[in-house]
C-alpha cells in the first residue's frame, strides 16, 4: 500500500475564514447566504462570536418537508433548526481521526476551533475537502507509478 503524499492535519486541508451565520439569523436569509456562497452548512454564533451550532442544508430540507415547520418558516431563525452543539476538530486533529468523527456523527463537515479558545470557529473541514485530498493522492499514486524507473536510483553494477 502506498502511503498517503497528501495532507495529514485537518489545518492542512480545512477552508480557512468560514461564512459564518448568526443564531438569530432569518432562516430565508440563511438559505440565500448558503446559496450565495455554494456551501451546504455554516457555523452559527451567538452575539458574542460564539459557536453554537451547525446550520445545514439538510436542516433546511428537514424544514421544508415538515409540515409544522414550513408553515411557520417566515418567523424561524437558525437557532430554531440548527444541529447543536456543533462537532468540532482542531487543526492538528489527524485527518483519519476527522473523517472517522465525521462517519461517526454523520455529518458532512467539522467546524475548525481555535486552538486558545474553542468557542471560536477559524475553519471548516467538509467532506468534499476529504474526497478532493483522497483524489489528489490517488492521481499522485497513479502519476508516480505510471513513471518510468530512474536508471540513477538502480545503483551501481558493482552493488
Amino acid at each position: 500500500m502506498t502511503r498517503s503524499t497528501g495532507p495529514t492535519n485537518v489545518g492542512e486541508l480545512m477552508a480557512v475564514n468560514p461564512v459564518v451565520l448568526s443564531a438569530n439569523t432569518p432562516l430565508g436569509e440563511a438559505a440565500d447566504v448558503l446559496d450565495r456562497h455554494r456551501i451546504s452548512g455554516a457555523p452559527v454564533v451567538d452575539a458574542s462570536g460564539s459557536l453554537v451550532g451547525v446550520l445545514s442544508q439538510t436542516d433546511l430540507i428537514r424544514a421544508r418537508s415538515t409540515e409544522y415547520l414550513w408553515a411557520n418558516w417566515p418567523g424561524l431563525a437558525v437557532r430554531h433548526l440548527m444541529t447543536s452543539p456543533a462537532v468540532t476538530a482542531d487543526r492538528s486533529t489527524p485527518i483519519v481521526i476527522a473523517a472517522a468523527r465525521m462517519e461517526r456523527h454523520r455529518i458532512h463537515r467539522l467546524v475548525v476551533v481555535a486552538d486558545d479558545d474553542k468557542t471560536v470557529p477559524i475553519g471548516v473541514l467538509s467532506t468534499t475537502d476529504v474526497v478532493h485530498a483522497i483524489a489528489e493522492n490517488a492521481r499522485a499514486v497513479a502519476t508516480k507509478a505510471a513513471r518510468p524507473p530512474d536508471a540513477t536510483s538502480e545503483g551501481s553494477p558493482d552493488d
